[in-house]
């Protein structure tokens, strides 16, 4: 097995690999997807610490007045904009901070440290959300996504090397949930 990590949007037949991982949302209609989560909240979350020197923002617009661990797009090189939930509606938040990465587990080490506010999945923080290192902020803006697939072209589907891939990933997600951690 080889693993190639990509964050970007990337067309795995035309790159030459058997199967890519995404969210269900984002998996092209002619693609055969395995589920391997449970959908999940993709949350803010800060430091005790961040929050008792800088406040914790009641509101959307409170977030220009906080240091957001911004997350640069590898592929396009834009920045990620936060998609959050404000008045029942969804919106993409352009945030500002001293902080840019292109890994969510940097932002969560970052937001440990008491660096600023990161936006990531829920699963990745789950750990350091129940053991009191990170504190939730702004719950009733958190957007919640389908959940990770595994998906693959519909002719590889028979393959013997994908379809044993296919049961040890299915059987690592869920033993990843019932040992919460930062694997998704």
């Amino acid at each position: 097995v080889e693993v190639f990590a990509d964050q970007g949007l990337v067309d795995i037949v035309g790159e030459g690999f058997d199967a890519g991982i995404r969210l269900g949302e984002m998996i092209a209609q002619d693609m055969v997807a395995v589920r391997l989560t449970p959908p999940f909240s993709v949350v803010i979350v800060a430091s005790p610490a961040y929050v008792g020197r800088h406040g914790r923002p009641s509101s959307v617009a409170d977030l220009a007045n906080h240091n957001c661990i911004g997350y640069r797009l590898v592929r396009s090189g834009a920045l990620y904009r936060w998609d959050l939930i404000e008045d029942g509606k969804d919106i993409a938040m352009e945030t500002r901070g001293s902080v840019v990465v292109t890994d969510s587990l940097a932002a969560i080490d970052l937001a440990l440290a008491g660096v600023g506010l990161a936006y990531v999945f829920e699963p990745l923080a789950r750990a350091d959300l129940a053991a009191g290192r990170l504190v939730q902020v702004l719950p009733q803006t958190a957007i919640e996504e389908p959940g990770l697939f595994l998906y693959f072209p519909r002719r590889a589907s028979m393959a013997p090397k994908l379809r044993a891939f296919i049961d040890t990933a299915q059987e690592i997600g869920r033993a990843s949930l019932r040992t919460p951690g930062r694997v998704a």
